[in-house]
C-alpha cells in the first residue's frame, strides 16, 4: 500500500500571483504532468516535481478526466488548492500492475477493477425562501426514512441529497428508530440550518451485509460547502509569523497577530482561525504549552489543520470533528502515520536571533572558504530561467558559517549581478570563483520589500562595497560550461524544465 500512496501538497497564492506550473497533457503519456516549474513559486515552494502526475484534485479524483475540467477544477479552488501527486516512476508502475488509483488504499487490481468502500455522507443544507427543497418518505416494512422529492436545484440537491437516500442522523442525533413525525419535528426545530448523515442505497446495502452500525465518523465531507484548511509551512528568520492564543469565553487554539508576508500569511492562515491539528496530531484538550511546544518539536517545517469560524461551526453542528477533512484528503485511515511518511521531521537548529527593525531591509554579505566537504549549500534554479536561491545549508558548514539561510535570493556573486542570469550562468560563476565565494543575497521578504520599493540590491545598502568589481553577468566572457557542476562545490541543477510538444496541450496555473 505505502508503495502507492500519493504525496499531498497544498498550495496558496496571493492576488495575481500564479501557482507557478504547466498543467499538461502529452502525447505519449497518461495523466496529468505537472511541468514547467517556477523558482520561488508556491508550486516549487511546495514540493512539486516535473513529471508528477496530479492524482486529485480538492478531494476529486481527476485520472479520469478531460484536460480542461482539471484546469477548471483548479481554477474554481481559488487561492488556495490540494493536489494529491504521484511521481512519475510511481505512476507509471501503477498503471502498468493496473493499481486502482482511485482507491485510497491503493491496491493492486486483480481480475478486475476494484472499488472504493462506499461510505454515508455529511450534507449541509442551509434554508433558502423556497424552503430545504426535499421529502421525507417512510414505508412500512422498511427501516427509517428516505429522502424523495428532491427538487432539482434545490438547497437539498446543491447539498448532495438524491432521491432514496435513507437519513440517519439530523444534526448528530441519530434518528433511525424514530417516528416520521418525530423527525419532521426534530427538521423544523433546527431552524435555517441543518446537518443529514445519509447513506444512499448501496452505502446502506454495504454497511447491513458487514453488521456494521453508519457513524458520522465514517462519512465523507466532499458535498460540504465549508471546508477545513491544511497550512504548510517553513519557519522563516523570524518564525512562522503568527501567534497561538486561548480566547476568552471560546474554546480552542486560535491564530493572531499574522505577520505581514509571513509563512503564516503566504500558507493562509487568518486571523481567528482555531488551531484543530498539527502534522495529524488533534491538538483540542491538549493546554496551550503543549501545542506549542508539539509545533516547536516540529523543526522548521510543521502542517497545521485550521478551520474558520463559519466551517466550525458547521461541523459543530453535525458534532463531528474536522479531522474527517484531515482523513478524507489524507486518503488513509489513519492520519497520524501517513503524516509520518510525507512529513519526516526536519533536523532541529537553532534559532536565528531577530534582526534590528533598522537591519531589516538590508541584504547579506556572505563571503565564505572553500572546505573539503565544499561551501556547503545547494543553489536551485530553473534550467533557462533567471534566478536563483539557496538551499540545503549544511549546519556548520562554510556556508553556514557565513551567514547563508535557506531560500536567501542571491542577487551577486563576486561582485557579478546575477537577478537576470540563468542557472547555468550562476553556476559557471561559482566554478570560477576557486577556493573563495562571495555572495549577495537577501531573504525573500526584504528582497520583495526593497524591490517593490525599487531600491537596487548592491553592497552599498550594508555601507561597504564588495571586494570585486560591480558589474553584471553579461559582460562576462564567454567560455565553454561542463554539464553539471562539480560535487565539492555542492551547487545543483535539479531537473525541473521541460521542452514543448506539438501534440501537447498546457495549462499555466
Amino acid at each position: 500500500m505505502a508503495g502507492y500512496m500519493p504525496r499531498v501538497i497544498v498550495l496558496t497564492k496571493r492576488q495575481g500571483q500564479s501557482f507557478g506550473f504547466l498543467l499538461r497533457v502529452e502525447h505519449g503519456e497518461d495523466g496529468h504532468l505537472i511541468r514547467s516549474l517556477e523558482m520561488g513559486s508556491p508550486a516549487e515552494l511546495a514540493g512539486l516535481k516535473d513529471g508528477d502526475r496530479i492524482l486529485r484534485v480538492n478531494g476529486t479524483f481527476i485520472d479520469g478526466m478531460s484536460h480542461s475540467e482539471v484546469v477548471d477544477l483548479v481554477r474554481d479552488s481559488g487561492a488556495s488548492v490540494t493536489f494529491h501527486v504521484m511521481d512519475a516512476v510511481t505512476y507509471k508502475k501503477a498503471k502498468e500492475e493496473r493499481v486502482d488509483l482511485s482507491d485510497p488504499k491503493a491496491k493492486p487490481v486483480v481480475n478486475g477493477v476494484a472499488k472504493q468502500t462506499p461510505k454515508p455522507k455529511l450534507c449541509y443544507l442551509a434554508k433558502s425562501s423556497s424552503g430545504f427543497g426535499f421529502s421525507l418518505r417512510s414505508a412500512r416494512g422498511e427501516q427509517g426514512l428516505s429522502m424523495t422529492e428532491v427538487i432539482p436545484g434545490s438547497v437539498a440537491d446543491k447539498a448532495g441529497v438524491r432521491v432514496n437516500d435513507r437519513l440517519v442522523e439530523v444534526n448528530g442525533e441519530n434518528i433511525e428508530g424514530a417516528t416520521h413525525d418525530q423527525v419532521v419535528e426534530k427538521i423544523k426545530a433546527a431552524g435555517s440550518s441543518i446537518m443529514f448523515l445519509l447513506v444512499d442505497e448501496e452505502t446502506d446495502r454495504y454497511y447491513e451485509n458487514k453488521h456494521m452500525r453508519i457513524r458520522a465518523g465514517q462519512a465523507t465531507i466532499k458535498h460540504l460547502p465549508n471546508k477545513p484548511r491544511i497550512a504548510e509551512m517553513t519557519q522563516g528568520t523570524d518564525g512562522y509569523g503568527f501567534l497561538l492564543r486561548e480566547e476568552v469565553d471560546q474554546t480552542g487554539h486560535f491564530i493572531r497577530s499574522i505577520d505581514r508576508g509571513s509563512p503564516a500569511e503566504r500558507a493562509g492562515l487568518k486571523d481567528m482561525d482555531r488551531l484543530v491539528a498539527v502534522d495529524g496530531q488533534e491538538v483540542d484538550g491538549s493546554s496551550h504549552e503543549q501545542v506549542v511546544d508539539r509545533i516547536r518539536q516540529r523543526g522548521y517545517k510543521c502542517c497545521l489543520l485550521v478551520v474558520d469560524k463559519d466551517t466550525d461551526k458547521m461541523f459543530s453542528l453535525g458534532r463531528v470533528s474536522p479531522m474527517l477533512f484531515w482523513e478524507e484528503m489524507r486518503g488513509s485511515l489513519a492520519p497520524p502515520s501517513y503524516t509520518e511518511a510525507i512529513h519526516l521531521p526536519a533536523p532541529v537548529r537553532p534559532s536565528t536571533p531577530r534582526r534590528d527593525r533598522g537591519e531589516e531591509l538590508k541584504p547579506k554579505l556572505c563571503k565564505m572558504e572553500k572546505t573539503s566537504a565544499g561551501y556547503g549549500f545547494h543553489l536551485n534554479g530553473i534550467q533557462g530561467v533567471c534566478g536563483q536561491y539557496i538551499k540545503e545549508v549544511v549546519r556548520g558548514g562554510a556556508a553556514d558559517r557565513a551567514g547563508l539561510e535557506d531560500d536567501d535570493i542571491v542577487v551577486m556573486v563576486n561582485g557579478v549581478n546575477v537577478e537576470k542570469s540563468t542557472h547555468e550562468e550562476a553556476v559557471a560563476l561559482i566554478k570560477r570563483s576557486g577556493n573563495s565565494l562571495e555572495l549577495l543575497v537577501a531573504s525573500k521578504s526584504v528582497y520583495d520589500q526593497l524591490k517593490a520599493k525599487g531600491v537596487a540590491i548592491t553592497p552599498l545598502l550594508l555601507g561597504q562595497t564588495s571586494s570585486v568589481q560591480v558589474h553584471t553577468a553579461a559582460n562576462q566572457e564567454e567560455e565553454t560550461r561542463p554539464d553539471t557542476p562539480p560535487p565539492s562545490g555542492r551547487v545543483r541543477t535539479p531537473s525541473v524544465s521541460s521542452s514543448s510538444s506539438q501534440e501537447s496541450i498546457d495549462e499555466r496555473l
